[in-house]
């Protein structure tokens, strides 16, 4: 196999799209990879291990996401900044990895002896929120006052459930535009005054 381990992580993603976090087996990502199940030890010491491994992946994407956030601070708009980055965040996989992270307290605890409290991406997204607002509003395009570390979590909170609870098409982003424009309308209109 070429790169089994992204091979793996795909069919992963496709098992866990399709049928849910239950249906998420060593036996049914091999069948999906069109591999044998060996293949998969071969590359992690067991499956949770596996699942722990596709989430780090998440992680980084996240991390690397932070970044291009905080590059953007001071262009653009400060909604429409944080309403892209919310777009890119959740998109169909980072939502059912979550859900694969709620439904399995083992794969969550495996995760805390590397990562900080709470649920990994989601907790990695807000930091990387409360980042680019503190950077938004060192330059003054939000109000001196504004609680970035609060914003961020209302903004993750808020746009977890905005795009968990979609069947089919995600929101479009006028939906998450309106979302972001409304968590930020004090710190915005603050500044102004």
């Amino acid at each position: 196999m070429r790169d089994a381990r992204r091979q793996l992580f795909d069919a992963a993603e496709r098992v866990l799209l399709r049928d849910g976090p239950r249906a998420l087996t060593s036996r049914a990502v091999t069948t999906e990879a069109g591999c044998a199940k060996g293949v998969l030890h071969r590359h992690f010491a067991d499956f949770d291990e596996f699942l722990a491994e596709l989430v780090r992946e998440r992680v980084a994407g996240v991390e690397r996401q932070a970044g291009v956030l905080r590059a953007a601070a001071g262009t653009g708009t400060v909604t429409g900044n944080l309403a892209g980055a919310l777009i890119e965040l959740f998109d169909a996989v980072a939502v059912a990895v979550v859900g694969l992270l709620v439904f399995r307290d083992d794969l969550r605890a495996l995760l805390r002896v590397t990562a900080p409290a709470g649920v990994p991406i989601l907790t990695e997204a807000a930091g990387m929120i409360a980042v680019y607002l503190a950077e938004e509003r060192a330059m003054g395009r939000i109000a001196a006052d504004a609680d970035v570390d609060t914003l961020a979590l209302m903004l993750i909170g808020s746009g977890h459930l905005l795009f968990a609870g979609w069947q089919g098409a995600p929101p479009d982003a006028a939906e998450v535009d309106r979302l972001v424009s409304t968590a930020l309308a004090d710190v915005l209109q603050r500044r102004l005054l």
